[in-house]
């Protein structure tokens, strides 16, 4: 029993150090978290120094696989905003369509979908909720509205992020990850009936939605249909490759009118005619983005395996700190850190940074002709940006790899027993709902799978359920919890201008996020 609560008092103490009246952020309590957790394993739990200390090496190293690609998200949405392709893409979205449902779907859910599979951490509420306020509507209802909307294709963000980083301390197969994404992508596809209805409620009405209902339930499944068909042979693709079609689909629905019904005659806002070479430009960095990530994904066009070749290149003994590798592909691998077991590995050129972000930031910056002076601020911008979430990061996975020191009597296995104990099997309709606590605290999807994915595997392993199917609830919901996390409302907040206003938006996101809850868990008793 004193096991249990020395094992979950840190996790509680995390929760209320991120929610009280005055709370800390993220990039504070999570590595305080994982000291009060490290000082635990060193006197209480007996842990080896040496280990302890290599799994903090080890934490920190794998920091830089999230902030890289968050670093590389970044910077692509710091040189669309700052060369003017943002406005020139709000521009042309607003001659597409009057209907403020149609604009709604357009922006706020097929777009931000694509843009979500792309890029993710909160990438598409930057570059959506802006351009929807430009369209006139109110900010603090946007706000919402991208927060519920955004939720559907979190698991499959940045280039499945989530999914295959988020997992990767597991030791699941390729096949078994596989399985966790195709479940997720049908319990997500399913709630996706629900949520965007629920979240064009926060902007316009019932009657406005009902009479433009088949157009809403048109572009949902636009994107959906393909998120669930790639799902089935790929965790990367299915939220960009989804978002590419629905939009594409939802803008050619919307220009002959599908579904929609007429808006009223609209004399304060007139649209300007685009030329399409304009358009086509201020899309490159995205298409960009989106050929390089199939052509470095498709395992039969051989770039991935050039990208992933493990074949040693140089090999350097570090004495005491271990055995370094690289590999043809740049693969960095630190081996036996400090003497023991522990390892950390960073695939260089196919972690999703270099390529494409990067890669299509150093293209876009002639195509755009920007001047040095864009170009400093694109870089400065992007540096100010992540140096927070990199601390936060650094705290978050140091504390999870304290959480699972210890083998049987780890913190993580000790807190899992508990909850199998209390639930049984009824745990399944609980799962998605930890995830979802995961990602309020932390802020992200892939954190909240590193944090909790133990725990999901231990329970599913003690109760009897299949941990496919508990990590796929696991997977959704973090991604539902990015409707009530503070940290992106924070964010979103901040780009609308809106202030003071977190606790109004919690009250009203947590209500789609418990019906979401609901809706995953009975989907998931007939997976």
């Amino acid at each position: 029993m004193l096991n249990l609560v020395i094992s979950v008092v840190p996790i509680l103490l995390l929760i209320w150090m991120m929610t009280k009246k005055n709370a800390l952020p993220s990039h504070i309590a999570l590595p305080v978290t994982a000291l009060l957790i490290g000082a635990l394993q060193l006197f209480y739990f007996g842990s080896d120094v040496t280990l302890l200390s290599a799994n903090i090496v080890a934490g920190m190293l794998s920091a830089i696989t999230p902030i890289s690609i968050i670093a590389g998200a970044i910077l692509l949405n710091r040189t669309i905003a700052l060369s003017g392709a943002e406005d020139v893409i709000r521009q042309w979205l607003e001659t597409i369509s009057r209907n403020q449902v149609a604009q709604l779907m357009i922006i706020g859910w097929a777009f931000a979908f694509m843009i979500e599979g792309a890029s993710g951490f909160g990438t598409p509420a930057a570059i959506a909720a802006p351009i929807l306020v430009g369209l006139g509507f109110n900010p603090l209802k946007v706000a919402m509205l991208a927060l519920v909307m955004n939720s559907v294709p979190v698991s499959f963000g940045a280039v499945g992020t989530p999914t295959w980083f988020g997992f990767g301390n597991l030791g699941l197969s390729d096949s078994e990850l596989l399985e966790v994404g195709r479940n997720s992508a049908l319990m997500h596809a399913i709630a996706a009936f629900v949520i965007p209805v629920l979240a064009l409620r926060f902007v316009v009405s019932w009657q406005q939605i009902r009479r433009n209902m088949l157009f809403i339930q048109l572009s949902i499944l636009a994107c959906t249909v393909p998120y669930i068909l790639f799902a089935q042979w790929n965790y990367e693709f299915p939220s960009l490759i989804g978002g590419a079609i629905g939009l594409a689909v939802s803008i050619v629905l919307a220009r002959y009118k599908v579904g929609l019904e007429e808006p009223e005659a609209d004399t304060q806002h007139k649209t300007t005619h685009i030329p399409f070479g304009q358009i086509v430009k201020a899309m490159s960095p995205t298409l960009m983005l989106i050929v390089i990530l199939i052509v470095t994904r498709i395992q039969q066009l051989g770039i991935k395996g050039m990208l992933t070749d493990v074949t040693p290149m140089l090999n350097l003994n570090l004495g005491f700190l271990g055995d370094l590798s690289i590999s043809q592909a740049l693969i960095i691998k630190l081996s036996n850190i400090l003497g023991t077991e522990t390892a950390w590995a960073y695939k260089t050129l196919y972690v999703p940074a270099l390529i494409p972000f990067f890669l299509v930031v150093l293209i876009s910056i002639p195509v755009f002709k920007l001047p040095k002076a864009v170009v400093k601020q694109v870089f400065s911008e992007t540096a100010s940006r992540i140096k927070m979430p990199f601390i936060a990061l650094v705290g978050a996975l140091i504390m999870v790899k304290f959480m699972m020191m210890g083998g049987d009597n780890s913190p993580i296995m000790t807190t899992g027993r508990a909850f199998s104990d209390l639930t049984g099997t009824n745990w399944q309709f609980f799962a998605s709902y930890l995830g979802a606590l995961g990602a309020f605290f932390s802020g992200s999807a892939t954190v909240s799978n590193l944090t909790f994915g133990g725990i999901q595997q231990t329970i599913a392993h003690t109760v009897g359920l299949p941990d496919t199917t508990i990590l796929a609830l696991q997977s959704v919901g973090g991604s539902m919890g990015n409707m009530v996390c503070i940290n992106n409302i924070i964010a979103v907040s901040t780009i609308l201008g809106i202030a003071n206003k977190e606790g109004y938006i919690i009250k009203r996101t947590v209500i789609p996020m418990v019906l979401y809850g609901a809706i995953v868990a009975v989907v998931s008793v007939f997976i």
